[in-house]
């Protein structure tokens, strides 16, 4: 493996945190969201990740696989009043749990971070390389 492909495989990290934190965001941003027209109510999305193994080209990583829906089913808040509630006087929101996506949040952040730094540090380690050589 060549000191080159950190930079891809760190690289594919950075991009697919990149993509875990929009879904949180998304999330975040609908946590006290009530079912629309449509009767539904927005479903809490989550990152899947793959690792793509080693390639003859060098090439490895990790993508994103898909992005899921949590199928748990809404919270379910009794207020007859609401223009959104059902027959039954119940109000639907989302099944986005507002901790669980700051500790979401928190960790792909950490992981993007990461990956940042061990790009760095291959890149002081092949400037200190090619500095021997003068």
């Amino acid at each position: 493996m060549s000191m080159f492909s950190i930079f891809n495989i760190s690289g594919s990290a950075v991009s697919a945190q990149s993509q875990r934190l929009n879904v949180v965001a998304s999330n975040l941003a609908n946590v006290d969201a009530v079912a629309g027209p449509d009767g539904n109510a927005y479903k809490a999305r989550q990152v899947v990740f793959q690792t793509v193994p080693m390639g003859t080209d060098g090439s490895a990583g990790v993508q994103v696989k898909a992005i899921s829906e949590d199928n748990t089913p809404g919270r379910r808040i009794h207020d007859p009043s609401h223009p959104l509630a059902d027959a039954e006087g119940y109000v639907t929101h989302s099944n986005v749990s507002a901790v669980d996506e700051m500790v979401n949040m928190i960790s792909a952040s950490r992981s993007y971070q990461n990956n940042v730094e061990v790009m760095n540090t291959a890149k002081t380690l092949l400037l200190k390389t090619l500095q021997m050589g003068q």
